[in-house]
């Protein structure tokens, strides 16, 4: 098959590239970044240096390729977050409707059956509603919250010795590794499906608390305390750390909607399978190496 992926060679763009290659397809890399063309070709992968924002760019890519993992840069253009999403996902569905894509997989995440609440995952709401109307086959690949996010939180650490949210410990979190989305891409890619269809992927369901402990114990910190935040502490701490004002807010939204619940009440009312194989112990182990 052609692949295209998108995401250039980033936490899950690499091992998806890798994957892939190795099963024999002809992979072409998006990037936005020309310095990435090398290590592209390293992999065994085409480079495409442009933007996803870029309509023409995306048709003259996308010609002849039987699928495309779907992916938006996060916080995309620093401000007016959300339109900007939007208006990629659009630019997207413009070049896979023209081009003749059979097989979409888009990187989506819980909470993306709200329409709104829900900060950033706004405008991947937007995204599957867009492509609802392709007529093509589309998987909207629901992906918990990042484990690697708590790298985020390495200076509050470091410097108050607690780690915390607008949140509180005791909520449940649905949480994916990179690498297990790169393994539910690939598989997704490789088949195509009937319509339109959600698959939720997910490495471990655990609490705030609990992630506290094991990171805590992971770099020698057992102490290590999960701090609820108020909504004005988080969207000052976050100003303090330089995060533009907007994104700061969407993230602050993103953080209530986790605490009513309501982000992964779709989720859990799904029972939808955990199928990710790295746990919190496993990535706890990763995150001592980088701490």
């Amino acid at each position: 098959m052609k692949i295209i992926v998108t995401g250039s060679l980033g936490n899950i763009g690499k091992p998806l590239t890798t994957k892939l290659v190795a099963a024999g397809h002809d992979v072409t890399v998006i990037s936005s970044n020309a310095d990435r063309k090398t290590a592209i070709e390293n992999l065994g992968a085409k480079a495409a240096v442009g933007s996803v924002s870029d309509a023409a760019f995306l048709l003259e890519t996308l010609k002849g390729a039987d699928a495309i993992f779907a992916m938006t840069p996060p916080n995309l253009g620093g401000a007016n977050v959300i339109a900007n999403t939007e208006n990629a996902g659009k630019s997207f569905a413009k070049a896979i409707e023209e081009a003749q894509v059979k097989r979409v997989v888009m990187l989506s995440s819980i909470g993306a059956h709200l329409p709104n609440g829900t900060g950033p995952i706004t405008g991947l709401h937007k995204i599957e509603e867009i492509y609802k109307e392709l007529n093509t086959s589309v998987t909207f690949l629901r992906a918990g919250f990042f484990f690697t996010n708590f790298y985020n939180d390495v200076p509050l650490i470091q410097g108050a010795g607690i780690i915390g949210s607008n949140y509180p410990s005791e909520i449940t979190i649905p949480f994916v590794h990179p690498v297990d989305i790169a393994q539910a891409v690939a598989e997704e890619l490789q088949q195509t499906p009937a319509g339109k269809n959600i698959r939720y992927i997910i490495s471990d369901v655990r609490t705030p608390g609990e992630a506290a402990k094991i990171l805590g114990d992971a770099i020698a910190k057992p102490e290590l305390p999960w701090v609820e935040f108020t909504d004005e502490q988080a969207l000052g701490g976050m100003a303090q750390a330089g995060i533009p004002e907007e994104i700061a807010k969407l993230y602050a939204e993103m953080g209530t909607g986790l605490r009513s619940g309501k982000i992964i009440e779709h989720f859990l009312s799904s029972n939808a399978s955990v199928d990710g194989k790295i746990k919190l112990e496993d990535f706890a182990k990763e995150f001592a190496t980088k701490f």
